[in-house]
């Protein structure tokens, strides 16, 4: 080979391998182009969620959630698997889904042969009417006719949440022949597809859930058990892979508030719920509205005192539901068949549970913090009437008499001290709404009265906003006249009772998530 050949060789070679390698690379190349001269350029991380058709999940793939999400920057995908919960649980635990959803007993059901690949972290909602077995009322009106059934034939969705209450009804009505497994099982994919069985004749009873329980009762079929009857029976849940959880804790916070903030949204707007639904369901309106009559959102007040049972939380008794649901869903899957033995690690409820991420929130509150401020100030929006009278009431604040000068709204210089004061104290509780209510005596014109003390009321939530900076959104005045006496204390004399009623209370409020 001369000496020319050996030099051109090598850089052919070179020149095939970097043509083939820009190649390879080139889709790569044009979509981190296209990414960074876009707004995609702004999502720093995609977040699966493992869903399914249930009305319940829709807040959370809701577009009002999504622009949240990705104005911090993510992008959400939701990703229905038409409620094959093996392969969902099996997506969470590959890393090919970083969260799921789905009921309690479907993960102690399908989450076995995966260890458990993550926790639940928020109760979704319970079903209240979204599930319910479904039948031909002209031969059904009563689980004592299914029980007499002879040969029936039984369409629904294997290990799904309607299944789980077929199952639940069984053994707790003691329906032998459903029990001993002496029925012809039709087993579909999805509730349409079980709904479809029972118009067509092939199943005797279908056992679904949303929209289809409400098309099955518009043409004429007997609903012989709904979830609407039960408790902490139908309880879908928010689902966080273990290693996700682990190394990303702020993306998993971060999710879960805006969350609760989209919950909130659609409370106060229900109308743009019954749009989202529509627009997922191609239901109409009065039929999205009978539907979600079945389906208990739960708040995170609702998770911190009732499910997760937190300590010191606004209720007396705080309870701990989700782990009464794992026991319950256990019992039934056992007495049905369905599980042989307890399916968690020493029989602990507790395996699958974080309630971290709710306990943080729930302390903290699920604000909007000022960017840059020293003081870490929460912005708090402006409320409409509704939304004022939809928190929830902390308390009263202890204060001395804000006084006036006679028959005015002027407050004296006594009552603009008591004012400084009240302003320190709130700088205690920076989380919560105020609201400034207005009193009066029981004496004289009541209309008068009601004028008299909202303008009291509205003084004082001026002098707070104007001279202690406190922000204008955060307070609302109420003057309630003389329509909310207070009880007179033992042996008090009426000249000391009525000195007291004229007054303005500081109350303390907070947002219900």
């Amino acid at each position: 080979m001369n000496k020319s050949l050996k030099i051109f060789l090598p850089i052919v070679i070179i020149g095939l391998v970097a043509m083939i390698g820009y190649k390879a690379a080139e889709p790569f190349i044009a979509e981190y182009q296209k990414t960074k001269s876009s707004d995609a350029s702004d999502i720093r991380q995609t977040i699966r969620i493992g869903v399914d058709s249930w009305i319940g999940y829709v807040p959370l793939c809701s577009r009002d959630f999504k622009k949240r999400m990705r104005n911090n920057g993510y992008l959400i995908k939701c990703i229905d698997d038409k409620a094959n919960y093996q392969s969902r649980y099996g997506k969470l635990d590959s890393g090919d889904l970083e969260f799921a959803v789905g009921t309690v007993d479907s993960y102690l059901l399908n989450a076995k042969d995966y260890d458990f690949p993550g926790t639940i972290i928020s109760v979704i909602d319970e079903s209240k009417g979204g599930d319910a077995i479904v039948a031909d009322k002209s031969r059904f009106k009563n689980l004592e006719d299914l029980k007499a059934a002879k040969n029936l034939k039984v369409a629904f969705t294997p290990d799904s949440p309607s299944e789980h209450l077929f199952h639940a009804t069984a053994v707790h009505f003691d329906m032998a022949s459903i029990l001993s497994g002496q029925y012809k099982k039709i087993r579909t994919d999805g509730a349409e597809n079980a709904f479809d069985s029972l118009k067509r004749g092939k199943a005797d009873v279908a056992v679904l859930w949303e929209p289809f329980v409400s098309r099955a009762t518009a043409l004429g079929y007997q609903t012989i058990l709904t979830s609407k009857d039960t408790q902490k029976l139908i309880v879908d849940v928010l689902i966080v892979g273990r290693k996700f959880a682990q190394k990303e804790p702020d993306t998993v916070n971060t999710l879960l508030r805006n969350y609760f903030r989209t919950l909130k949204f659609y409370r106060d707007n229900q109308s743009e719920l019954v749009k989202e639904i529509q627009n997922s369901t191609k239901e109409d309106e009065e039929t999205v509205k009978t539907m979600m009559e079945g389906v208990s959102w739960q708040t995170l007040s609702s998770n911190s005192s009732k499910w997760f049972g937190l300590k010191n939380t606004s209720q007396a008794l705080s309870r701990e539901y989700l782990v009464d649901t794992i026991d319950s869903a256990v019992d039934i899957l056992t007495n049905a068949k369905k599980i042989s033995s307890h399916p968690l690690p020493d029989e602990n409820p507790y395996i699958i549970l974080n309630r971290k991420f709710v306990e943080e929130l729930y302390r903290g509150g699920v604000f909007v913090k000022e960017s840059g401020s020293d003081t870490d100030r929460v912005t708090f929006t402006s409320l409409s009437d509704r939304e004022w009278d939809n928190l929830a009431d902390i308390g009263s604040l202890k204060i001395r008499p804000i006084t006036f000068q006679s028959g005015t709204s002027e407050i004296s210089e006594e009552g603009k001290l008591e004012i400084k004061k009240l302003a320190s104290n709130l700088s205690h509780y920076p989380n919560f709404r105020i609201v400034v209510r207005g009193h009066t005596g029981t004496r004289g014109d009541a209309q008068a009265n009601l004028t008299l003390s909202q303008s009291r009321a509205d003084s004082v939530r001026d002098h707070l906003v104007n001279q202690m900076s406190i922000q204008n959104e955060r307070i609302r005045a109420v003057g309630l006249g003389s329509t909310k006496p207070l009880a007179k204390k033992p042996g008090e004399s009426s000249r000391a009772y009525n000195y007291r009623l004229p007054r303005v209370e500081i109350n303390l409020a907070r947002e219900v998530y």
